[in-house]
């Protein structure tokens, strides 16, 4: 229990970051989506930018089974290099946005 609120703690942490960097004065607002009962985490971005609507979802995180899914990271430093800075152990974060016949080629967790 608690490695699990541990890793609750990382992404909600890393979320928020995510959220903060950039200006402050867009358009486009950053939402972060924690729920804490089911364990879904995610980072979309809302808005209007230039007369056209603005949604997407840059960061969605899941924790399943004691691992941390990322289920989309839409970043391009990715996510599980900083969960992995945190000292989340590599086999504790699967790739879920790769196939699963291919995460076993990768240094992290296959599910």
């Amino acid at each position: 229990m608690e490695k699990l609120e541990q890793y609750r703690g990382y992404i909600q942490q890393l979320l928020t970051a995510y959220a903060n960097r950039g200006s402050s004065k867009s358009e486009i607002e950053k939402q972060v989506i924690f729920d804490t009962i089911h364990d879904h985490y995610q980072l979309v971005y809302v808005g209007w930018k230039n007369r056209r609507r603005q949604y997407g979802c840059v960061l969605h995180l899941d924790i399943k089974d004691g691992k941390i899914w990322i289920q989309y990271d839409g970043t391009e430093i990715g996510i599980a290099n900083d969960l992995v800075k945190l000292g989340v152990p590599k086999e504790d974060i699967v790739l879920a946005f790769q196939e699963p016949l291919v995460r076993q080629y990768t240094e992290f967790g296959v599910g």
